[in-house]
């Protein structure tokens, strides 16, 4: 049977699906299953036993519980069989793959803005850097305001 035949079941596909997850017993498999596709656990062991023999999974017992994993081969050979067919798709999911990178790095350089404050004018700056005391005299210096923060870092020949 040709990989795609076995990958033609819905039932089969949703089994790969999650024994590509990793390995999984007969019995959770046969519960997701089930509960899925409404179907009774002999057909689930049907479909398994069809996966096993065409060479999609392997089984391993461990006490009595069979283990059911994937086998990476037949998947390779089924996208091997896709390959000269990419054309059709290829130069779409590329685009599709381009305009994301653009909408996300939009998305941040939108973020980055909005994140940013514009600096103060330059009137706004000498109006607020000092305060004058209408009774000082032009030999004293203005009285720094305490919200701006010191202009030079103190040294230590000042200490």
């Amino acid at each position: 049977m040709h990989a795609l035949d076995i990958l033609g079941d819905p039932v089969r596909r949703r089994i790969v699906e999650l024994l590509a997850d990793g390995e999984l017993s007969a019995g959770e498999v046969g519960r997701v299953v089930q509960q899925e596709f409404g179907i009774s656990q002999p057909a689930v062991s049907q479909h398994l036993r069809v996966l096993r023999e065409s060479g999609f999974a392997v089984v391993r017992s461990e006490g009595t519980r069979r283990l059911y994993a994937l086998e990476p081969a037949p998947i390779a050979q089924a996208a091997e069989w896709f390959t000269p067919f990419e054309r059709f798709w290829r130069p779409r999911l590329d685009a599709l793959g381009t305009e994301l990178a653009r909408g996300a790095r939009a998305r941040r350089l939108a973020a980055a803005a909005a994140h940013e404050q514009p600096p103060p004018s330059a009137d706004a700056t000498s109006a607020d850097s000092h305060t004058t005391d209408p009774t000082a005299t032009s030999t004293d210096p203005p009285t720094a305001n305490t919200a701006d923060p010191p202009t030079d870092p103190p040294t230590d020949k000042e200490h």
